[in-house]
């Protein structure tokens, strides 16, 4: 017999009624309530329902038809719902809450907004931002894509006119292969985007087949279009190869003369032509589109790629003519590089004038301005967040942020998209809180706070856990530390933090977790101790039982740590407050718990002298064998050889010296603990300074050249490829001045950048 009965209906109604038709709240938590026990035709009585509670249950799903036309606030919090497609039978619902079911994903979350056009509020989250993103931008994009899988890959099978029965098979492969093939966003969403491809895909084929069954002459006026095209791609190739011309000459010119203000020059007028032809070709494609009862959406990306390929070439020369000539020391205004000791000089009101127009004109993107070569690379900011604020205080521009790490894919599969490889959800630390933010959209997905604790480190991993029915399910688990000592043990899908360990009596500086042993976390703290922990797996009611490893003894506090990438089960590398040491750290060679460090590293001070005293406030591998490390020597970072420096350390000598391969330019400033990072894969280095600069390095073309070098060579000094400005800011009406970044991240791809200040911003650039 169902727990469900109309006596408890009405009993349970908020207020309490005596007639179902009547209740417009219902509070049916805590009573053990399963799938089975919500009968559809109990609750069609309930015509009038606007807010219903089903939370502390052990619901798995809803029931597909429970007719509540007017139903708009819904609480399941703490079931064990597993598919949210069902709530598109609710499509008043404004607020809905969903947290603490362990098997829901942010993939669900996706597929919730985007059934129920009228959702405004998700687990207490105003989402009117995202939703405008999943249901608009994402949309967009995966149709896009659909329809370009299908133009490349099954186009030639709809050369004829196939009969229903015929179309099945290819209906059938194309929706399977779109599904394994079309990929965008974060691996985090893949469920979501498999499930949407599904629909796309399908609304595509209905739209493609009525295309095909249109009568004669509309078919003979869409036949026209295709030649007016190819006569509108022929112009634009001629086009395009006198901007080619237009564009070599002025490159040459360049560095001959500056083109005074208000001079009209041939890119100007060039520029125009391009402008003017532009607009009427898009005036001819949209009167096109317009004539054309539906075109379908393989023609729709057509005519969007084609206006885009326009716009882009328009502007071409215009972009040219915006980048700002060096001055007359060399300098460059936009991330210049000056002589060492030497500050810009200061512009005529003509320039100040000229600069101000650029930054109108391009107020959204900031090219950022090669310093070694001619080539242009431009970063979008995005988004700058103030997420980490005490008491969510807007005027908290005091909490700093220290760490941020972006979230590792649980399963890329095949797919070589790097959309799809890499994730653009990133977590960040500073002040009581750690927070989830998507870089694409700028949301806080998720915000950790624990009161009077000041975060300095997070660090991801991915644990296989067992689900109480016995399944395994990979999920990523985030460590976030600090002040206290304490590591937080964070499962983000389940938004639960499961549990804690007392690493450390003195705050924890850094933290990361060995890329072989998805259990094993190392905490490096103000104790002078780096610990090797097993954090173990936890069930399915998050029991877990951590234990402590080994203890790596320093004499100074350890700020950075690193495991070497070509043997990460081996040792370990620390940047110390007194130098840059090594650790053999393998479990089954060395039994004893407590080791003290195997190797010391010197490097030369300003006066060219090897010392080991120095602060090493910046270590990252760039490859297997080379490390960039900071601070040994001022305005300088180094680059050595992990392998080579190491081998002198046989046989005993502990002091060896690095094996320096280059010296990288950077900041004058003696500030400490602006750290540094590497994107191995794009093989760059960044560091932030103290005036709120980015400094870039592109390494690619230094690497072959670095690893040749021999240890009598002189050591070469690489200069910064890019350095990105940082942008002027205003709060309540005043500029933020003097803003020390204090670290800088970038995603695998190197699609996003995230730089971390001492002024509680997060700023947040995307790559064009």
């Amino acid at each position: 017999m169902s727990k469900i009965t109309t006596e408890l209906l009405l009993e349970r109604a908020v207020p309490k009624s005596t007639r179902l038709r009547k209740i417009k709240t219902l509070n049916l938590s805590k009573l053990q309530i399963t799938t089975e026990d919500l009968e559809p035709q109990l609750f069609s009585h309930l015509r009038h329902l606007q807010e219903l509670d089903l939370s502390d249950n052990l619901l798995e799903r809803l029931p597909d038809n429970l007719s509540l036309p007017n139903l708009r606030i819904l609480n399941c919090n703490n079931n064990h719902l597993e598919d949210v497609t069902t709530l598109q039978q609710f499509p008043q619902l404004e607020e809905l809450t969903y947290t603490n079911n362990v098997y829901l994903t942010p993939s669900d979350d996706y597929k919730v907004i985007f059934l129920l056009q009228n959702l405004r509020q998700l687990n207490g989250k105003d989402i009117t931002k995202l939703a405008n993103h999943v249901r608009v931008v994402n949309s967009r994009e995966l149709t896009n894509r659909v329809s370009a899988h299908w133009g490349k890959n099954f186009r030639n099978q709809m050369s004829k006119t196939l009969s229903p029965e015929q179309l099945k098979p290819i209906r059938k492969k194309f929706i399977k292969s779109a599904q394994a093939h079309v990929a965008y966003g974060p691996s985090s969403l893949s469920d979501y985007t498999r499930w949407r491809v599904k629909m796309i895909a399908e609304e595509f084929l209905t739209s493609l087949i009525n295309e095909e069954h249109k009568p004669a002459t509309e078919a003979a006026e869409s036949m026209e279009e295709p030649e007016e095209e190819e006569e509108e791609e022929e112009e634009k190739e001629e086009e395009g190869e006198e901007e080619k011309e237009e564009i070599k000459k002025s490159t040459t010119d360049a560095d001959s003369k500056v083109t005074a203000k208000g001079q009209v020059t041939p890119s100007k007028r060039k520029g125009a032509r391009s402008k003017g032809r532009a607009k009427s070709k898009r005036s001819h494609s949209q009167s096109s589109s317009k004539e054309e009862a539906s075109p379908s959406p393989k023609k729709l990306s057509r005519l969007q790629d084609e206006r885009s390929t326009e716009a882009t070439r328009a502007s071409r020369p215009q972009a040219k003519e915006s980048q700002t000539p060096p001055d007359s020391d060399g300098a460059h205004r936009n991330g210049g590089r000056l002589p060492k000791g030497q500050s810009h000089k200061k512009v005529t009101q003509q320039k100040k004038e000229h600069k101000e127009e650029e930054e109108e004109e391009d107020a959204c993107s900031t090219p950022v301005k090669d310093l070694e070569c001619e080539e242009t690379i431009t970063l979008d900011p995005v988004h700058f967040l103030q997420c980490h604020s005490k008491a969510n205080n807007r005027d908290d521009f005091k909490t700093q942020l220290w760490a941020c790490v972006f979230e590792p894919p649980l399963d890329c599969g095949t797919r070589k998209d790097p959309v799809v490889s890499s994730s653009r959800t990133a977590a960040t630390c500073g002040g009581d809180s750690v927070c989830l933010v998507d870089c694409e959209t700028g949301i806080v997905l998720k915000k950790y706070k624990v009161t009077g604790e000041e975060f300095y480190t997070v660090t991801w991993t991915t644990l296989t856990m067992v689900t109480s029915d016995g399944r395994k399910k990979k999920h990523n688990v985030l460590a976030a530390a600090g002040r206290r000592g304490i590591v937080k043990l964070i499962h983000v899908t389940a938004d639960y933090c499961y549990g804690e360990i007392k690493a450390h009596k003195k705050p924890i500086a850094t933290a990361c977790f060995s890329p072989t042993c998805e259990t094993h976390l190392f905490t490096a703290s103000y104790d002078k101790k780096i610990c090797a922990w097993d954090i173990g797996i936890p069930d399915c009611d998050y029991n877990f039982k951590e234990r402590q490893l080994m203890v790596l003894e320093t004499i100074s506090t350890p700020l950075r740590i690193a495991l070497v990438p070509s043997c990460p089960d081996r040792f370990l590398v620390a940047g110390c407050e007194q130098g840059c040491f090594a650790w053999d750290i393998r479990l089954d060679d060395k039994p004893q718990k407590n080791r003290a460090f195997e190797v010391e590293f010197q490097f030369p001070d300003d006066e060219g002298n090897d010392t080991s005293s120095h602060r090493v406030d910046g270590l990252a591998f760039l490859n297997e064998d080379i490390v960039v490390t900071k601070s040994s020597k001022r305005a300088s970072i180094n680059l050595w050889s992990w392998s080579r420096s190491f081998k002198q350390g046989k046989g005993g000598r502990r002091t060896v010296q690095a094996v320096i391969l280059a010296e990288l330019e950077w900041s004058s400033t003696d500030l400490p603990y602006l750290t540094l990072s590497t994107c191995p894969t794009e093989e760059y280095v960044f560091c932030g300074d103290e005036k709120g600069s980015i400094w870039m390095y592109d390494l690619s073309n230094h690497l072959s050249a670095l690893c040749a070098t021999k240890e009598d060579c002189p050591t070469e000094r690489i200069g910064p490829s890019q350095i990105l400005k940082w942008p002027e800011l205003k709060a309540n009406g005043e500029l933020l001045t003097d803003v020390l970044v204090n670290n800088v991240v970038t995603d695998p791809t190197f699609t996003y950048l995230v730089a971390l200040t001492d002024v509680n911003i997060a700023a947040i650039w995307k790559k064009v």
